[in-house]
């Protein structure tokens, strides 16, 4: 026996105590992990859940998918399969026996389908189809955002709850595809087409949730990556999970881990213009703060007898200048209205002067020509037998004309 275990002190535990530590020791030291082997002993059980073993030449390892995860298999597990499964350890107590808790089962029959993507990549690559300089800006404000994916699957629920909370007048198009299957990569490729041809959105969002390498097939086909490649709407690619991959990631303008991913991606910017406008209204209290205390360290030393005497000090020799000013404009007016006084008196007397109606007071009379109604101005205007009209002040007079002696206007 082994002295340094011999002299180790000897713990009590009772089987439960004993099998909690077990199960904590194991499920503490593996987190999440992908196991290949030959599926055996496969037995689906009446409640639905799928009990089975992986083993390969050196080891076997007992199994569980339960059944609201069968239901995402796209294929019906046989023993002799190779199978490739995702899920965690843990320790059933009951039984004392650890066993994988499988979330995710495809066939490993993937290494003939990772050659072949493998080769479409490179001969894709070869175009240019993934070059860097091809890759397109995602708008920052986006208006629209098309999504291309199944109009019943997770990825979609996710992408519209995450734009909803943080963008909410964002709108949002869907573009029902298939995600898997052999018509989904045809109908995804048209999706994207009709997207550009009609101006269907600013962004697209083009992928699905986490599945199998089969069922991710779609997204990695060459109709898929040529219609995202030549696509004039900036594209995001979120297929699966982070570390799920297919050709579409690598065509797209611009890549995103998950569907939820995509979406907080797209509306980034609006989230940050808002913490942008939070950051900056905060700098802008803070700044005027500071202004308002250095104005009241700087007006602090002033008294308000001080101020009234400083101010006073500045308005009393503007308050002289405007009396002054004042007192000028009134004499100039006096001045003006005295002098506008005796023109109007002058002119009233010239007009008075002038007027028929006083120049008939004084003794004269208007001479006219009947005949014509002109006035006679000179006697050599009338002849001798012509008929006149004489309009004193008051009433009018008719008379003959006898002589009209023209020499006495000639003498003046």
């Amino acid at each position: 026996m082994d002295a340094t275990r011999t002299n180790l002190p000897v713990r009590k535990l009772t089987v439960s105590e004993l099998t909690d530590q077990i199960r904590q020791t194991l499920e503490n030291s593996f987190g999440p992990l992908i196991v290949e082997g030959e599926l055996s002993n496969c037995r689906p059980s009446s409640t639905g859940h799928l009990y089975f073993t992986l083993k390969d030449a050196g080891a076997a390892i007992s199994a569980v998918m339960f059944k609201n995860q069968l239901r995402f298999l796209t294929f019906t597990p046989r023993d002799g399969m190779l199978l490739r499964v995702r899920g965690h350890i843990s320790v059933y107590a009951q039984r004392g026996s650890y066993q994988i808790i499988c979330e995710e089962m495809e066939e490993a029959g993937a290494g003939d389908i990772l050659a072949l993507l493998e080769k479409r990549k490179r001969a894709l690559a070869a175009e240019g189809l993934f070059d860097e300089s091809r890759k397109k800006p995602i708008p920052r404000f986006p208006a629209v955002v098309g999504v291309v994916s199944s109009p019943t699957g997770a990825a979609l629920r996710d992408i519209l709850t995450i734009l909803g909370r943080r963008a909410g007048g964002i709108g949002v198009r869907i573009l029902p595809a298939p995600v898997q299957g052999a018509e989904a990569a045809a109908i995804i490729a048209r999706r994207i087409e009709q997207a550009n041809r009609w101006q269907l959105a600013d962004v697209l969002i083009v992928g699905r949730g986490g599945g199998s390498l089969e069922d991710l097939l779609p997204f990695s086909e060459e109709v898929v990556v040529r219609a995202i490649a030549a696509s004039v709407i900036p594209v995001v690619s979120a297929v699966g999970h982070e570390i799920d991959w297919a050709l579409s990631d690598f065509a797209a303008d611009l890549r995103a881990p998950t569907p939820s991913a995509a979406a907080e991606l797209v509306s980034a910017s609006r989230a940050e213009a808002l913490e942008g406008i939070l950051r900056a209204g905060v700098t802008l209290r803070e700044t005027m703060e500071a202004r308002l205390d250095r104005a009241r360290l700087l007006i602090k030393p002033f008294s308000i007898a001080d101020l009234e005497y400083r101010f006073r000090g500045i308005l009393q020799p503007r308050l002289v200048r405007f009396d002054d000013a004042k007192e000028a404009l009134l004499t100039n007016l006096s001045d003006r209205i005295s002098d506008l006084r005796r023109r109007t008196e002058l002119a009233r007397v010239n007009l008075e002067a002038a007027n028929p109606q006083a120049i008939l007071e004084r003794g004269f009379s208007v001479v006219l020509r009947e005949k014509t109604g002109k006035v006679l101005r000179a006697a050599g205007e009338t002849k001798p037998g012509e008929k006149l009209i004489i309009r004193p002040l008051s009433g009018i007079i008719t008379a003959n004309v006898e002589t009209a002696d023209a020499t006495l206007e000639d003498d003046a």
